[in-house]
């Protein structure tokens, strides 16, 4: 799995999560339900994972869309 994105932001990620789930891109959101734990105060960022294989379709996605400052680096 190939991480894209790490934020706090749930708009962030909600959009983000939207856009590929609309390309058809598997995708998976760790760390989603951590906010119930920590009392919602944001001290875990919620990760958007897709497969290695559609890493390159989902960066130009959501590149796109104008979220290339979010993205994680390559590795």
């Amino acid at each position: 799995m190939t991480e894209l994105i790490r934020s706090n932001d749930i708009v962030l990620i909600g959009f983000a999560r939207s856009l590929l789930e609309e390309a058809g891109v598997p995708l998976f959101v760790a760390d989603e339900h951590m906010s119930a734990l920590e009392g919602s105060i944001g001290a875990f960022g919620r990760r958007l994972l897709v497969p290695d294989d559609h890493a390159r379709q989902a960066r130009r996605i959501l590149a796109d869309a104008g979220l290339s400052a979010e993205l994680r680096d390559e590795r």
